[in-house]
């Protein structure tokens, strides 16, 4: 299994590098650049949240009466994964997911949450993904970000929503963008700190951790089953070609609101 997983690593390699290096990161210079960044990127921390949940759901028993489902270790593995990403804490300790800290953090900064807000409201109240984006106004790149994520969720194969959650995801921050906010902090330290705690959050708990959690998830999905591992690959593939659309769309706002 090993070597499946060093296979993916190889093929996703060339596309994690232009994620890392992507122009949008060169492009932030001050405040409302880093806000522009959040209107997007918050769209794939609310679907990576329900990307989460479809997982939990699949892989172990969330209904009554309960019954074993599964495998006990990918049971394990998914469950502490989400104990972390729905309930960590914030700088002051109370306990939150880390969509909302995210949320936080864009009213801190004075990034505009109502398109979120009323993409999440609108799809309680409707269901329909469709209507939700119309009503919210979500950006385009950001509505084809989701609606691949939704087409994973909806195939119900756990071995697929597994890769993209562990090749595909929220790892592919740069140090350049850390070091960005940073300085940025020091300037606006009332307006960035709970983004800065953010993302410190996210590499300590997400990117080392978590990581290695869903490396293993995916590998006890796959087992030795080649096919499995291919559908792995293509998918993973795809996920990292919709963060390079969504890092697009960020880049082109940015330059639209400098013109």
């Amino acid at each position: 299994m090993q070597a499946s997983v060093e296979k993916i690593k190889r093929s996703i390699e060339p596309l994690r590098q232009e994620i890392v290096h992507h122009k949008v990161y060169g492009a932030i210079k001050d405040l409302e650049d880093v806000k522009i960044f959040m209107q997007h990127h918050v769209y794939a921390v609310w679907d990576f949240m329900s990307l989460l949940k479809a997982l939990q759901n699949n892989l172990t028993c969330t209904s009554v009466p309960w019954f074993p489902v599964g495998n006990a270790d990918t049971r394990f593995l998914i469950n502490e994964i989400v104990v972390g990403e729905e309930s960590d804490v914030d700088a002051d300790g109370i306990r939150m997911s880390h969509f909302e800290l995210y949320l936080n953090a864009m009213k801190q900064s004075g990034a505009d949450t109502r398109p979120i807000e009323t993409f999440i409201a609108s799809l309680q109240t409707t269901g329909n993904r469709t209507i939700a984006f119309e009503e919210s106004h979500t950006p385009s790149s950001a509505r084809e970000f989701v609606d691949f994520t939704f087409k994973m969720i909806e195939s119900k194969q756990s071995h697929l929503q597994s890769a993209i959650f562990t090749f595909g995801r929220e790892d592919l921050i740069p140090g350049m963008f850390i070091s960005m906010v940073n300085d940025l902090h020091k300037q606006f330290p009332n307006s960035i700190d709970v983004f800065k705690y953010y993302l410190e959050r996210h590499i300590e708990v997400d990117g080392d951790h978590h990581s290695h959690l869903a490396l293993n998830m995916t590998a006890h999905l796959c087992g030795n089953d080649e096919s499995l591992w291919a559908e792995a690959e293509k998918v993973s593939i795809e996920s990292l070609q919709k963060r390079l659309q969504l890092w697009d769309g960020v880049y082109e706002e940015i330059l639209k609101r400098r013109s």
